[in-house]
């Protein structure tokens, strides 16, 4: 499988400009995880392996995952589980032990928006105390799609979640109390989250991996169609000036561009090339100021190591200069996750 240390091993590249400073902005831990593609433990260990690897980390955030839930409790409450968890990873790596980049430095949870005005802030109140600090927003996933060979997120949300009275009604609370919304969709749904941006432009809302453009099931063997209805479709969301772009996330099984059947991992130059138009387009919309450069590790490690993910990257903007640079891997996460 493409996960193994084996498959991994069959490429490894020297790390490009190893000195420029980076805040990962997007990576999860988790315990006994049953993907095909990824590693089934990934904690402390395994994200100072990665971080440590050759690029200059200097901090992460963690995104929300279903990971640590409580066992017992209102079942509303039991996302708090989580933060705990993370928390707890986070302040062993603020000890400094496990070398000099700070883990988990912001928490991204989840909480149950759709459940309504009083629910929300109640968890919203629990999230915050239990990151101690590091609590800096929430994740609810919307990826839904009616074909039943595209899997919808693990909560089996509604095609349009983000424009549920309900959702709507516990996601005003976000702003009151500094939080941003990570917006999760396939891209077929991107025009539904530049709705939420629009009724709500005092909440930062930022755009994961792209806004998931499908290749399989009926996207498969569509990559120019898909990429015109996503570029139409992100246009229109860059005009938010709330919302932020995440560049990275592309090389999943749902974007269909099958890594994992690989005999051996692609080079960091043949992702890049794969993807280009992808990220020179929002970029291009969004500007260096609201993108920033993310891992989305271990789910990423489908198409080879840290090291090349972030290669790959700097391939991208070899000709960038040191201030957009600085923005996109570092100042733009900072800023946005106060780190």
């Amino acid at each position: 499988m493409a996960h193994t240390d084996a498959w991994l091993a069959l490429h490894i590249e020297e790390t490009l400009e190893p000195d420029l400073k980076i805040c990962d902005p997007h990576h999860h831990l988790w315990h006994m995880h049953p993907g095909r593609f990824v590693e089934p433990d990934y904690l402390l260990p395994e994200i100072v392996r990665d971080v440590t690897s050759g690029h200059n980390i200097v901090s992460t955030v963690f995104i929300e995952c279903g990971s640590m839930y409580r066992a017992d409790g209102p079942e509303h409450m039991k996302c708090i589980g989580e933060t705990e968890f993370v928390n707890g990873i986070a302040a062993m790596s603020a000890t400094g032990k496990y070398g000099d980049c700070r883990i988990s430095a912001g928490i991204i949870g989840t909480a149950p928006l759709q459940e309504g005005d009083k629910i929300a802030g109640e968890v919203l109140d629990a999230q915050l105390l239990a990151g101690n600090g590091r609590f800096r927003g929430i994740r609810c996933g919307a990826t839904h799609d009616a074909s039943p060979d595209v899997p919808n997120a693990r909560t089996n949300p509604p095609p349009n979640l983000y424009g549920d009275a309900g959702f709507r009604a516990g996601f005003k609370h976000l702003a009151s109390r500094n939080l941003t919304f990570e917006g999760w969709c396939y891209h077929p749904q991107i025009p539904y989250l530049t709705d939420l941006a629009k009724a709500f432009p005092d909440t930062t809302i930022i755009l994961d991996h792209f806004g998931g453009p499908l290749g399989i099931g009926p996207y498969a063997g569509k990559e120019d169609e898909v990429f015109e209805a996503w570029r139409k479709s992100v246009t229109a969301l860059a005009e938010c000036p709330n919302v932020i772009a995440k560049l990275g996330g592309l090389v999943m099984e749902v974007n269909g561009l099958h890594w994992e059947d690989l005999p051996k991992p692609p080079t960091s130059q043949e992702l890049m090339e794969r993807t280009r138009r992808y990220f020179e387009t929002t970029i291009g919309l969004f500007g260096v100021d609201r993108c920033m450069f993310e891992s989305n590790f271990p789910v990423d490690m489908i198409a080879g190591t840290y090291n090349t993910c972030w290669n790959a990257f700097k391939r991208l903007t070899a000709d960038y200069s040191d201030a957009e640079k600085a923005a996109l891997y570092h100042n733009t996460a900072t800023r946005v996750y106060r780190i």
